[in-house]
């Protein structure tokens, strides 16, 4: 045993002061660490976060809402709790993913819903949807399989001569395809190492002493725009290509619980009508702007078919995990279209008397890459949990805050207070107001994200065609499409962002190819809905 016996260096330790020594400062010295406590405390970025609250509590004690006390407290507190994280989404004072997740301690604290109820809005059927694709997008890009389809797709449209408002399709195509099946920002960035790398091989005007044609920079410009606003215009046509798309979805779902649910074929039956419209307008517009006449015999000495032709050799033959993947994936896509075909064709959904739904045969897909070995090393498994670590929790938060938020709007009898406000609707023509509220949604969406966007704006979107007496469809659809007309500005969406850090596009192309594709969406969005979206949707309560 030890006993009392203490070591030199124990000795020091015990020498040693236990409060640190407090010494005598000047007081400008004095002053100067508290205005910089100061200056550490008051920056914007907390300023912001002081925003949320502060406009809470303003909206919760001075705003008066019509109705009975009870009706009125509820209602105008979930008002409160919207303005707080509309404003903390449109300052990103916090994280998006935080204050998606903030419903889960706002809801019960101001007395909105309970917690049970408030976190059941985060994982249900969509949710599940979401997951599925999501694993399934990250074994096609973890086996590279989106790049062997770029290639292989590009390589058709490489013809000779070289046609440069043709090559330009076949990147167009492929990215809007890719973008149907997965996120627009993860088709954005599969596809745009693709894009960049066909246009390394032009010549560039500030790393290239030769004289650079118009015609190279002009096509340059046409290949990102094209990627960016392709994913966006691809997106649209299913439900898995942007959360926009989900959020419509679930929200309809939690507002018209007694109303059969917007399945996956119904919604691609009237979105890829819509989306090849506009995709079609898309290339039309890039044609006319960057494509002019001679463009292919002034590219045609940097773009050859024999440099696609070696990419794709260096990929070497398909894997059977490649094989493996794609089965996987295309069996998903036959089991969504055919859930639910048309009301005299049921789909094999009828069988189980329309318990399984999209996200259900999602999970299921999704969960035999994990059980379907791919042949590379003895045991494992197409995908596993570490290759997983990549899931964009931020897309499936934000989805879950967009079904809390339309819970609480209709459950604390705010949709039935702002809809008194709307009776001066009842007699607009639905021709002005479905244009009228595409444009608004595509304006908010240039300075917030898309997805905040229809999350905050279609709850008020069901009230105006109630009070209109139209089926709310009519003016959802429009919401939430024109939502993603983010075209004008680099930060309307992450996948803007990406193609301008290229460094081949500027803020004045965005602009003009932009307004142009904006206007011609909202103009083909005003005429489809009322007509194809009438067909498709009729078994929506009416429309």
């Amino acid at each position: 045993m030890d006993g009392g016996y203490v070591s030199v260096a124990d000795s020091d330790k015990l020498k040693s002061p236990l409060l640190p020594v407090v010494h005598n400062e000047e007081p400008h010295e004095q002053q100067q660490t508290v205005g910089q406590h100061l200056q550490t405390i008051f920056t914007p970025k907390n300023c912001y976060i002081a925003l949320g609250p502060l406009l809470c509590a303003v909206v919760c004690l001075c705003v008066r809402l019509g109705g009975d006390d009870t009706t009125t407290t509820a209602a105008r507190n979930m008002l409160g709790v919207l303005v707080w994280m509309f404003a903390w989404w449109l300052t990103e004072a916090v994280p998006m993913p935080i204050t998606s997740m903030a419903p889960l301690f706002l809801f019960p604290l101001f007395g909105i819903t309970s917690a049970d109820d408030v976190a059941s809005s985060y994982m249900d059927d969509v949710i599940a949807l979401v997951l599925g694709s999501f694993i399934l997008a990250l074994a096609v890009e973890h086996y590279n399989i989106h790049r062997r389809l770029a290639l292989n797709i590009t390589l058709v449209f490489c013809v000779e001569p070289l046609n440069a408002p043709l090559l330009l399709l076949g990147i167009c195509a492929t990215t809007a395809f890719v973008s149907m099946w997965m996120h627009n920002v993860a088709a954005v960035v599969m596809m745009m190492p693709v894009a960049t790398g066909i246009l390394q091989r032009l010549p560039s005007s500030s790393s290239s002493t030769e004289i650079v044609p118009p015609a190279v920079n002009k096509f340059c410009r046409a290949m990102v725009l094209g990627v960016i606003y392709s994913a966006a215009v691809g997106g649209m046509s299913t439900l898995t290509g942007t959360g926009v798309n989900l959020i419509l979805v679930g929200m309809w779902k939690s507002y018209f619980p007694e109303a059969e649910p917007i399945s996956f074929s119904q919604w691609f039956f009237f979105g890829f009508p819509l989306a090849l419209s506009i995709f079609v307008v898309l290339w039309g517009i890039l044609c006319v702007m960057y494509c002019p006449k001679g463009s292919g015999k002034a590219l045609s000495p940097y773009l050859h078919k024999s440099h696609l032709k070696r990419e794709l050799e260096m990929l070497g033959p398909m894997s059977f995990a490649e094989k493996m993947v794609l089965s996987v994936f295309g069996g998903l896509v036959v089991l969504w279209m055919t859930r639910n075909i048309t009301e005299d064709i049921p789909g094999w959904g009828c069988v189980f008397d329309g318990r399984a739904g999209d996200g259900t045969v999602s999970v299921m897909m999704a969960t035999l890459l994990f059980i379907i070995p791919n042949n590379i090393k003895k045991g494992e498994k197409l995908m596993d949990w570490d290759k997983c670590k990549k899931l964009p929790w931020n897309i499936v938060l934000l989805l879950g805050a967009g079904f809390a938020i339309a819970d609480g709007v209709r459950t604390s009898g705010l949709a039935q207070v702002l809809s008194k406000g709307l009776v001066f609707l009842q007699t607009a023509p639905y021709w002005a107001i479905a244009p009228t509220v595409c444009l608004i949604a595509a304006t908010i969406t240039e300075f917030t994200s898309n997805n905040a966007t229809t999350t905050l704006l279609v709850p008020l979107l069901i009230e105006i065609a109630k009070t209109m007496r139209i089926h709310p469809l009519l003016l959802m659809v429009p919401g939430a499409i024109g939502a993603q007309f983010a075209f004008l500005l680099p930060t309307g969406t992450p996948s803007n962002v990406v193609g301008f850090t290229t460094g081949h596009i500027e803020i004045k192309d965005m602009m003009k190819t932009g307004l142009a594709l904006k206007i011609a969406g909202t103009v083909f969005l005003s005429v489809l809905m009322p007509t194809l979206g009438a067909y498709v949707f009729a078994s929506k309560g009416g429309v």
